[in-house]
């Protein structure tokens, strides 16, 4: 069996899960997910805890027992407790912030580029110091914050000489020796 599939999801407390067929919907104090599992996969809810199975051994129900198992848990998690990405804008002239709920964020562009903020998701700026601006991503879907995150540090990816631009948290920025004077 999938190790990740065969483990059970545990509910929390204050979630509500209904199992509608092949439809899932999750409900908890920060919001509400549903999803649509694969008609060949079936889940059960047994003693406060969700149990996904496969009907075979094929490698096609093993991928898809494990990416079930994942995605369930994943919602259980964002409407309970949430999900968050952190990134760091570094660079004289760069920051960010928050107006109307969107992202409005000076980049070394001419011009101020806005980023529309999805349903259930919310931006938060943060100034480190005078170079430095920390934005984080919040929302209920981890795919979503996922993606929200990586478009913003597509405007302006971090450069190896001067580590000038977006990127995220925890990333490492291989830094570039300059050109050396004479």
């Amino acid at each position: 069996m999938s190790r990740i599939g065969k483990k059970p999801i545990p509910v929390p407390a204050k979630v509500a899960v209904n199992l509608d067929g092949r439809k899932v919907s999750v409900k908890g104090p920060k919001g509400e997910l549903s999803f649509e599992i694969h008609p060949e996969i079936s889940m059960s809810m047994e003693d406060n805890t969700l149990h996904v199975t496969r009907p075979s051994d094929e490698r096609n129900h093993r991928a898809l027992h494990g990416l079930t198992r994942a995605l369930v848990a994943n919602m259980m998690t964002g409407v309970s407790t949430g999900f968050q990405r952190t990134l760091i804008v570094e660079g004289v002239g760069y920051g960010g912030e928050v107006r109307n709920k969107d992202l409005v964020m000076k980049l070394g562009y001419s011009h101020e580029i806005v980023v529309k903020a999805p349903e259930n998701v919310s931006f938060e700026t943060e100034k480190t110091n005078p170079t430095t601006t920390v934005i984080r991503v919040n929302g209920i879907d981890k795919q979503v914050v996922g993606q929200v995150a990586s478009d913003i540090r597509k405007l302006r990816p971090p450069e190896p000489y001067l580590g000038k631009g977006v990127r995220y948290s925890d990333e490492i920025i291989r830094r570039k020796a300059g050109k050396t004077g004479k």
